[in-house]
């Protein structure tokens, strides 16, 4: 399934979710700035098919690209603690966000020291 159809399930359209934030993207999301409404959206501008990008979209999206590496790394460091990387069978949501939460500490206490 592709990315922008699992954002659609989880995040239906008719609600606000993004309404007043910054989003940042990969180019598997192309028909978010249609779907959803938002404050600002960056996005990478895609190859045409059969073409060249410009140099001015090859330097946007790198500029881009180093903006969303950060969330990328974030998000990895998270998965290295198995209760988040394994398939969860815990059916409460609030013991999942302590966990989550727990993870997100340890992190931070490991990048920091």
């Amino acid at each position: 399934m592709h990315d922008f159809t699992l954002l659609k399930q989880d995040f239906p359209p008719d609600k606000q979710w993004f309404n007043g934030l910054t989003v940042r993207l990969d180019s598997g999301f192309q028909d978010f700035g249609k779907t959803y409404a938002y404050e600002k959206l960056f996005l990478p501008t895609k190859k045409p098919r059969g073409g060249k990008l410009t140099k001015n979209n090859k330097f946007r999206n790198l500029q881009q690209a180093r903006k969303r590496v950060v969330v990328e790394h974030s998000i990895g460091g998270l998965k290295r603690y198995r209760i988040l990387s394994d398939r969860l069978r815990m059916h409460n949501l609030e013991q999942f966000d302590v966990a989550l939460e727990v993870c997100a500490g340890l992190w931070n206490f490991c990048l920091t020291h």
